[in-house]
C-alpha cells in the first residue's frame, strides 16, 4: 500500500481521535462486531457507527458480512494500513538519525585542534 501525503494525512486524522485509536487497538486483538466495540468502549451505537465509517474511509479497517446473516458486519484491522504508518514513521526516524549523526560529527569535529 503506497501512501502519498494526502492518504497519510487521512490515516493520521482518523487515528487522532482517542475512541478510534482504541477501536484500532481492540481490532488488533481480534475482529469484532460494531456492537461489541461499542460495548467495550462504552460508546453509543450511533457514535460507534460514525467512528467505524471514518476508519473504513481511511482504509484502516475493513468489514465483511456473514453469509448466514448479512446484517452482521465483522470489522477487521487492515494490516496494510499499519504497515503504511510504520513505513512513514521509519522514514521520519531515518531522516532524524541522519541529521543527528551529521550534527554529532560536526560538533565532535569542532572540538579538535
Amino acid at each position: 500500500m503506497a501512501v502519498d501525503g494526502v492518504e497519510m494525512a487521512t490515516l493520521l486524522r482518523a487515528l487522532a481521535d482517542p475512541d478510534r485509536l482504541r477501536v484500532v487497538e481492540l481490532l488488533s486483538e481480534a475482529p469484532r462486531r460494531a456492537g461489541e466495540l461499542a460495548d467495550d468502549l462504552g460508546i453509543r451505537p450511533p457514535a460507534m457507527s460514525k467512528h467505524l465509517r471514518v476508519l473504513l474511509e481511511a482504509g484502516i479497517v475493513t468489514d465483511e458480512r456473514r453469509r448466514e446473516d448479512a446484517r452482521v458486519r465483522i470489522f477487521r484491522l487492515r494490516h496494510e494500513s499499519v504497515v503504511a504508518v510504520r513505513a512513514w514513521l521509519d522514514q521520519i526516524q531515518a531522516h532524524w538519525d541522519e541529521q543527528l549523526a551529521s550534527f554529532k560529527a560536526h560538533v565532535e569535529g569542532k572540538g579538535r585542534p
